[in-house]
């Protein structure tokens, strides 16, 4: 009778191993925030790579923000995804200017919240992200970037969740990336996000962001 209670509960544990759909946003943007009164839009396919024999995921992510000063902007973000729909929204500071245009060092940190509703097994989440982010031009067209983005992660977990299960979790990337100028309205954007703990995938990215001044 033990043994069949003991299968029982590993059963019922197993059924919670899927906290949360691999659904990434990206950072998608440089350490330099947005003019004042620019507005932004970006679209990109993303693709988690599976971990552990999961399956890849595809998605598509946008962002639509606005420079409200010289020095601070806040974007909406949306991700359609093969397992979930993300939404949420972030602000950005610059913190640090090169002393020249297109010479030296940027360096800003963004922060913000977003919610992942997850289809099928999957649960639903929320979290808050801290970003700091560090970019520098190669030259007039072409900048580098780099970011560490932190996310912390609470899961909807239901109510027949078994005892002990933990509803929280962080998800820790690395992320070079770059900022191609195609024109005065346009650039060319993408990354790569490497996961740095078991509960984050790595991810790439590409995308172009429009912008109206």
């Amino acid at each position: 009778m033990w043994i069949m209670r003991g299968v029982l509960v590993a059963v019922l544990g197993l059924c919670f191993v899927l906290p949360a759909a691999a659904q990434y946003i990206g950072v998608m943007q440089s350490a330099e925030t947005m003019d004042k009164g620019t507005f932004k839009l970006m679209v990109a396919p993303i693709l988690a790579f599976g971990k552990d024999d999961a399956d890849n995921e595809f998605g598509i992510a946008a962002r639509g923000g606005y420079g409200f000063t010289d020095r601070f902007d806040a974007e909406a973000k949306l991700g359609l995804f093969e397992n979930g729909t993300f939404f949420g929204a972030d602000g950005e500071l610059w913190l640090l200017k090169g002393q020249e245009p297109y010479a030296g060092f940027d360096l800003s940190v963004a922060g913000g919240i977003h919610w992942m509703l997850g289809k099928d097994h999957y649960y639903d989440t929320m979290g808050f992200e801290l970003t700091p982010l560090l970019s520098g031009h190669v030259n007039q067209s072409l900048e580098l970037c780099g970011a560490l983005d932190v996310s912390f992660e609470s899961i909807d977990a239901p109510k027949d969740a078994p005892a002990g299960f933990d509803d929280s979790f962080t998800r820790l990337h690395l992320v070079p990336g770059f900022e191609y100028r195609l024109s005065d309205k346009a650039d060319l954007v993408g990354e790569v996000g490497i996961g740095l703990n078991d509960e984050s995938w790595h991810y790439v990215g590409v995308g172009i962001a429009f912008y109206l001044r």
